[in-house]
């Protein structure tokens, strides 16, 4: 490749790198949060927005048992909320590596009853700035692309073990098969693992298909909070909780000594046959590797644009989530002291949301047949909090798409509220149900 060539590639990729400028509109948008940080609080404590739980309490005085608790995790999530807004500021992506030093590398492309999407999955991988005699590419042929057929229907997990066995790359990248990388995704994701204790880095995803509907447009908004908000704080800590499966890279002398005992796992008695990313992120973990987020490493993945679709995709991330819960509450003790220290936290504040939020729900039903107010006030509040995490979305996005996540509280209370119990009953299925 011509020098020049390679210079001005490796620029456009540190550009897309470069943290949010500090212009006016950074700093207002940074002012906000924190404003609205202190608004919440002063909400919840100052305000009459929690006064009916506390009258239900004086009526009912065995609820005295659940809204004591109640403010305590309240406190405490307002806090951890703080600490995620700071480790997010914290937050900086690797350097890529330049093309003339990028180490050799293989993508795996996972794939089943093969559609459109899989030709532009693959072409976006070869099209792609890396130097093709250092990059191996497996899913089907056209010519230099490695195929794999296996006998049977193994599964993504099966497949993706596969092609973990016959990649050659120092770097093994998994990209799903409905999704497409940006051109400088794998010097990007590269860039980490020069660093001997990165174990998995975790790709950015955004929604493809974002135009086709109300549901992935609330989901793009979704996708970007989980990513440059959540696992850019997590990265700051270095333990990033899943690495996503369309698109995460593995040191490959890590991901094949996890190999074994990832491609057996089971839960309750059955195997595991969805999850596959999170478990390996926790098997990463386990070994003693970090993980961490690359924001400049991006995809572009279609997601479900109907309500059925998002539903069952939603089934088998909660059950996933719930299974792999359980394992990282035993991995969470390897880490060094800090990540430890914060991820306890964290976990412990996050997963004691469902009951509180589920018992807030039935009490504030309750309240609200003798008082409609209540309900008026339950919806103001999905209103305020929906807005302090939208603005986490503009300092990424400076688009006017921003009122889909609001949208996207409203639909996720009414619609999607029955998904995770319903998940944690039905743990031990086994089925995709997509095919």
């Amino acid at each position: 490749m011509n020098p020049q060539v390679r210079s001005t590639t490796f620029e456009a990729v540190v550009e897309t790198i470069r943290p949010p400028q500090g212009d006016g509109w950074d700093y207002l948008v940074i002012a906000a949060i924190f404003a609205s940080i202190l608004a919440l609080a002063y909400a919840a404590f100052a305000t009459p927005l929690l006064q009916p739980l506390v009258d239900i309490a004086r009526r009912q005085h065995w609820t005295l048992l659940w809204v004591r608790p109640t403010v305590i995790w309240i406190t405490m999530g307002m806090v951890l909320l703080f600490l995620r807004t700071v480790l997010w500021l914290l937050y900086r992506p690797f350097a890529p590596v330049r093309t003339e030093e990028a180490p050799s590398l293989t993508v795996v492309i996972p794939a089943y009853n093969e559609s459109a999407m899989v030709e532009h999955a693959i072409a976006s991988v070869v099209a792609a700035h890396y130097a093709h005699d250092r990059l191996q590419i497996i899913a089907v042929d056209d010519g230099w692309v490695t195929p794999v057929r296996l006998p049977a229907n193994l599964g993504k997990r099966g497949a993706l073990a596969e092609g973990f066995r016959r990649a050659s790359g120092e770097i093994i990248v998994t990209v799903d098969s409905d999704s497409v990388v940006e051109r400088g995704a794998l010097l990007a994701i590269a860039g980490p693992f020069r660093d001997p204790r990165v174990g998995a880095v975790a790709g950015k995803v955004a929604v493809h298909n974002r135009r086709a509907g109300l549901i992935p447009r609330m989901l793009h908004v979704r996708f970007i909070l989980s990513f440059d908000y959540l696992r850019s704080a997590q990265s700051v800590f270095r333990t990033v909780y899943c690495c996503p499966g369309a698109l995460a890279a593995y040191r490959a002398s890590v991901a094949r000594r996890a190999l074994p005992a990832w491609e057996r796992q089971r839960f309750l008695g059955a195997p595991c046959t969805f999850g596959e990313d999170r478990a390996l992120t926790n098997d990463i973990l386990a070994l003693g590797y970090d993980t961490v987020y690359q924001r400049s490493a991006v995809v572009h993945t279609v997601v479900p644009e109907t309500y059925g679709k998002l539903c069952r995709m939603f089934l088998r991330w909660d059950r996933s989530y719930i299974r792999e819960e359980f394992r990282f509450a035993r991995i969470v003790w390897k880490r060094p002291p800090f990540p430890r220290l914060f991820a306890l936290y964290e976990s412990s504040i996050t997963n004691l949301r469902y009951p509180v939020a589920y018992a807030s729900i039935a009490l504030w039903a309750v309240n609200a047949l003798t008082d409609p107010v209540a309900l008026v006030r339950m919806l103001l509040a999905i209103m305020v909090v929906s807005l302090v995490y939208v603005l986490y979305y503009l300092r990424s996005e400076r688009s006017w798409d921003f009122v889909f996540g609001i949208l996207y509280a409203y639909f996720s209370f009414f619609a999607l509220t029955w998904i995770f119990p319903y998940a944690a009953l039905t743990l031990r299925a086994r089925g995709w149900l997509t095919r």
